[in-house]
């Protein structure tokens, strides 16, 4: 397994490197033949006034299977990137545990909510102008940021594996049985919610 430690707007000493590389070996050590490579990146930001944050580090697992990410911050490095690692280590565990508890997972396990959009007025349809380059109507969208990612139509129980390894609290995808965009999100404890749109 390959690991690569980087910095921006900070300095990476080798001491720090050689840390890092040595515990990411003892922690993850059941997953190193699907790990090809791990990614670990500090961040010097600017506390402003909170020193707690005045260091990110992001840990980025590559290989078979989905990526996993985790971060954490701190007041230095070292305190930042065991936070991060904590947290990886918690996503692999609640992931490993939903995989045993939702064992065989059917989709009407899953609450699934549907809303239909209130019907837009003329004054709203007439209400047009345009932010970063889009036309848009009434107060928004404002885009801060886009991303796009290639993927393949995953089943409700992929996206959810996909889900806890990102550490987010919902995932995108398309449902490989319906073929509808559905979004998976985290409810409290060990639920989740499911919202699929019907295309018309």
């Amino acid at each position: 397994m390959d690991v690569i430690v980087t910095g921006r707007r900070c300095t990476i000493t080798d001491s720090t490197r050689e840390y890092v590389t040595e515990r990411l070996n003892e922690s993850i050590v059941k997953l190193k033949d699907r790990v090809i490579r791990t990614e670990v990146e500090f961040t010097s930001n600017d506390p402003k006034g909170d020193p707690s944050s005045a260091i990110r580090c992001e840990i980025t697992l590559r290989g078979k299977g989905p990526v996993i990410r985790a971060s954490g911050s701190a007041d230095e490095k070292i305190a930042a990137f065991e936070l991060a690692l904590d947290k990886l280590r918690a996503q692999l565990r609640r992931a490993a545990d939903r995989r045993k508890k939702r064992h065989g997972l059917r989709v009407k396990e899953l609450p699934v909510m549907a809303e239909e959009s209130a019907p837009e007025t003329q004054d709203e349809a007439n209400d047009t102008h345009e932010i970063a380059g889009l036309t848009v109507q009434g107060d928004g969208p404002l885009v801060v940021r886009e991303k796009t990612f290639e993927t393949t139509p995953l089943t409700l129980a992929q996206a959810l594996d996909e889900m806890e390894l990102v550490g987010h609290d919902f995932f995108l995808f398309q449902d490989a049985a319906s073929g509808k965009p559905s979004v998976v999100y985290r409810r409290k404890a060990y639920n989740y919610g499911v919202i699929r749109l019907e295309v018309q």
